[in-house]
């Protein structure tokens, strides 16, 4: 009897945090004012050059980042549309599409557990998976973990932030 082996897939990249703040705020925050807190040096094509990021908010919206020159560069369109429970959007930064869910759990009136799952690696060859991305490694080195990690932990200062009363929250 022979055994045919079969590729493993590339995991999902999961990462949560844990927001003191209500669901609806949580999410307001995130997609209303992603241009305030996403750090885009290095998380973004344009860098130094980013004026400002954008999510349109329905299903078939863009994510994408504008060039103080007025440059476009498009992210990603959302393909799933839940407020105040999450989104699902192509990731199209990646050399093949990859995907993106981001859901928003209320553990209690003033706590939400928000979680990333950028899945659809297997789309991707090895060389694609160890390129370096915003940060050196790629997928295969980790940097993707780290990057939302990064990503999330600015999130949830800002979002905390503008849920503190005398604060400008959304």
């Amino acid at each position: 009897m022979t055994t045919q082996s079969r590729p493993l897939r590339p995991p999902p990249v999961r990462q949560s945090t844990i927001v003191r703040s209500d669901v609806d705020h949580t999410f307001e925050v995130f997609v209303r004012t992603i241009g305030l807190w996403w750090p885009v040096r290095p998380f973004s094509a344009g860098q130094d050059k980013v004026r400002d990021v954008t999510l349109e908010q329905r299903a078939g919206g863009r994510v994408y980042e504008t060039w103080e020159d007025g440059t476009v560069v498009q992210w990603g369109e959302l393909v799933d549309w839940r407020p105040p429970h999450g989104f699902t959007m192509t990731w199209d930064i990646t050399p093949v599409a990859t995907e993106v869910e981001l859901t928003f759990t209320a553990l209690g009136p003033a706590l939400t557990r928000v979680a990333v799952e950028h899945r659809g690696w297997e789309a991707l060859g090895d060389a694609e998976l160890s390129k370096d991305c915003a940060l050196p490694g790629g997928y295969t080195g980790g940097a993707y973990n780290e990057g939302w990690t990064t990503i999330l932990a600015r999130f949830t200062t800002a979002a905390e932030a503008a849920d503190q009363p005398g604060r400008n929250g959304t």
